[in-house]
């Protein structure tokens, strides 16, 4: 961990909402007038797509994005540990699209950008990815990060958001996605689930109606049919005012001495209170 240079890091599966926590973080810093280097969990993927396809045929078939064999847990944890001392480090960027890869000449979508050196004047290091919080006999992510914010939902909601996301906007099929779902089931359990337990905050959305078979819902629960768990781990850390949260988020209430809970319409209004206080505290000591 590092006062001077702090690590803000979203950890969460894939399809588990991440990008929402991200877009309110964005607009903290916009807000705060903050400069943030953006880091994306993609980048330190080991493979890109073509070889990530040839690996997946090796005959191991719990091979997957979210496991060690797959991605580069050392470099990640350098990077953190680099920043955290010096304020640099090298990132790269992974291509998904045909819009994203036409700012870079010869790249395609599915490859990576060279590394480069990151920018010297940032403010702030926010991560948003898969690993932000891993930790293997090989590599301690977890231990350089300053807030660690997880994005939990129930896994059939979680299930439910991957295959309406990957068929509506990647055009996979049912079958094929459930089959990364088997695939990933294993890394999901040894990999991603123990971050949850590192977490400084996790935001978990819970449905309030029927998910109890996610391979036949015909669309997502909506913010009105869900709650958000948020869960402390240590709230003397960010002396967490919970009398002050209830008293400005409607419908909200304990359910345990360091849970909140609010209606799922109100998780943009409960990110802002909360995380706008720590950000500012963090920059302030930077200063």
């Amino acid at each position: 961990m590092s006062q001077k240079h702090p690590i803000v890091v979203v950890t969460g599966s894939s399809g588990a909402g991440t990008s929402t926590v991200k877009h309110a973080f964005e607009q903290i810093f916009t807000r705060e007038k903050i400069n943030p280097v953006i880091i994306e969990g993609d980048s330190f993927h080991r493979y890109d797509r073509a070889a990530m396809k040839g690996a997946m045929t090796e005959g191991d078939e719990n091979f997957s994005h979210f496991g060690a064999k797959a991605n580069l847990f050392d470099k990640l944890e350098e990077l953190f540990e680099t920043y955290g001392e010096t304020g640099g480090g090298q990132k790269r960027l992974y291509l998904h699209s045909d819009e994203e890869a036409a700012a870079y000449e010869g790249l395609t979508p599915g490859q990576f950008t060279p590394w480069e050196d990151i920018q010297s004047d940032s403010d702030i290091m926010f991560y948003e990815g898969l690993h932000g919080g891993v930790v293997t006999d090989d590599a301690d992510v977890a231990k350089h990060v300053d807030l660690l914010v997880g994005v939990v939902p129930s896994v059939n909601l979680e299930w439910i958001q991957k295959i309406h996301r990957d068929n509506a906007e990647r055009g996979y099929s049912e079958e094929v996605i459930v089959d990364t779902i088997l695939r990933r089931m294993h890394d999901y359990v040894k990999y991603i689930t123990p971050q949850f337990s590192r977490t400084d905050i996790n935001f978990q959305r819970v449905s309030t109606v029927d998910t109890s078979n996610p391979f036949i819902a015909r669309d997502i629960p909506t913010p009105d049919e869900s709650f958000i768990v948020i869960r402390f781990r240590d709230t003397e850390k960010f002396n967490t005012d919970f009398p002050y949260l209830l008293s400005m988020i409607p419908q909200s209430f304990m359910s345990r001495r360091n849970t909140i809970v609010v209606p799922g319409g109100k998780m943009g209004l409960a990110m802002e209170l909360i995380l706008t206080p720590i950000i500012h505290g963090m920059i302030e000591s930077s200063k």
